[in-house]
């Protein structure tokens, strides 16, 4: 798997901040090299019929789509996630290459932080969290670390039970 560097090249705040989501990032990116098609379908946790390969890109996706763009800008939602179908996201993505969809992470991804570069870390999001508040750009980063983390825990546990492969 490619080695992903997590020391920023600088100890500002913003560099910091900005390397460990690219880090997570390349990591969820660096667990899926080499899936097959086949294996990038496969729900392999009983519990979890829509934890997939697949499924879970297609969120870490979405999330940043959510956060970035509904959130920090105050978009409309246009996410496939309803009301009736919150998980939607991760049922669509079998239908969807995982090679295709690794290369519109990435892509967003890239679009996702030249927006962050563009505004201070105390920028306030235009759009509420479920309470009302307005978070700044500093707390979106620290929550996609966070939530990108957590989703490849779940890369790694899908991986090493599909075929072994182990590691970033």
């Amino acid at each position: 798997m490619t080695k992903i560097n997590d020391t920023p090249p600088a100890w500002d705040e913003r560099t910091q901040l900005a390397t460990f989501l690219d880090y997570t990032r390349g990591t969820a990116l660096a667990k899926c090299e080499g899936v097959s098609p086949e294996n990038a379908r496969k729900a392999l946790l009983p519990g979890s019929p829509l934890m997939t390969m697949s499924g879970v890109i297609n969120h870490l996706r979405w999330v940043e789509y959510y956060w970035f763009q509904v959130i920090l800008l105050g978009e409309e939602d246009l996410a496939p996630m309803t009301d009736e179908d919150p998980d939607r996201e991760m049922r669509i993505a079998v239908d969807f290459p995982l090679t295709q969809l690794l290369e519109e992470y990435a892509e967003q991804s890239a679009r996702y932080r030249e927006l962050a570069a563009g505004y201070e870390l105390d920028t306030k999001a235009r759009g509420t969290i479920r309470n009302g508040l307005h978070v700044d750009l500093r707390w979106i980063l620290h929550h996609l670390i966070e939530e990108t983390a957590r989703h490849n825990g779940h890369l790694d546990i899908l991986r090493e039970l599909l075929d072994g492969t182990t590691g970033p």
